[in-house]
């Protein structure tokens, strides 16, 4: 019996959890949503009053719209990260290559002699 005390109460558990993250999923939609205030309102007032029932009734109302947020959302994050990663590249991921371009046209103009061109290769490699 110990056992089956252990399953049951790991049990109740997760599903405890698996609720409380169902909670802060709705009510992190419901303000994510571009309903209006008194809408809102309403949606946390059933959802805090009649719990299963608000969130039941929420997720067969705005199920689809939940997921369509859910996917802007993460498509505006996913823009950001590239935009931040293209920026700090574009200042100094990719200067070594730009260097060596730049100092390949100084040798062919012969602004710069071999072995200093040499010296600048090797330091931009290193």
């Amino acid at each position: 019996m110990p056992i089956f005390d252990l399953f049951w109460t790991m049990l109740w558990f997760f599903l405890f959890f698996i609720w409380i993250w169902l909670l802060i999923t709705i009510f992190g939609d419901i303000f994510r949503s571009g309903m209006s205030g008194l809408a809102k309102a309403g949606w946390v007032i059933f959802v805090i009053v009649l719990p299963m029932l608000g969130c039941l009734i929420y997720l067969v109302v705005n199920g689809s719209k939940m997921e369509e947020r859910a996917a802007a959302q993460a498509r505006q994050a996913q823009e950001a990260q590239q935009d931040y990663i293209r920026s700090v590249a574009g200042s100094s991921g990719s200067g070594a290559a730009d260097e060596l371009t730049k100092l390949a046209q100084l040798k062919d103009r012969g602004v710069i002699t071999d072995e200093e061109f040499q010296s600048q290769k090797a330091k931009l490699l290193a």
